[in-house]
């Protein structure tokens, strides 16, 4: 009878513990090596955190995949250089990339569009001039930055993206 009165709350216990694991155990549904090689290719750089990633976030990034998968090789592989430099940023450069995200989220499309076209020609520059406007960039308030943005012409040119808190292409 003893015996039987220890199993039991052993036995309960040992249930209870499944109970609360399995949705621990259940959290990541899409192991690595469940991604088809197209959407390892593009998550690449996620590979070795992947397995940590909270559920929603995986399937967020596998449901950006199979949109990504419509795309070029060449856009593909744009992609997951991005992904890449992300993950290769400090959280101090991925925030100010945030920040900078929502400054550029907050401009009519016609300023996005005039952006867009300044970095065209920045890009254009020699390197002394780049390297000039970055400078000045980086100086300034995110106020006076603001102002920039905001009243840009066709003419203005923009600093380089690591002005914007990304690190430099190519180098890493």
């Amino acid at each position: 009878m003893l015996l039987r009165r220890v199993r039991l709350p052993a036995l309960l216990t040992f249930l209870l513990g499944l109970m609360i694991a399995a949705p621990a155990y259940a959290q990541n549904i899409h192991p690595w090596g469940s991604l088809s090689p197209s959407q390892q290719y593009l998550l690449a750089p996620l590979q070795s955190q992947w397995n940590t990633l909270p559920q929603a976030r995986q399937e967020h990034m596998i449901q950006r995949t199979q949109e990504w998968m419509k795309l070029p090789p060449d856009k593909q592989q744009e992609i997951r250089e991005r992904i890449d430099r992300w993950q290769k940023m400090t959280p101090e450069q991925r925030e100010q990339a945030r920040q900078n995200q929502h400054l550029y989220d907050t401009l009519p499309a016609d300023k996005q569009q005039q952006l867009h076209e300044a970095f065209k020609r920045y890009q254009q520059l020699p390197p002394d001039q780049r390297e000039e406007l970055r400078r000045r960039w980086l100086q300034q308030s995110p106020e006076e930055k603001r102002q920039w943005l905001e009243h840009m012409g066709p003419g203005s040119t923009l600093p380089a993206g690591r002005a914007f808190g990304m690190p430099p292409r190519g180098r890493h």
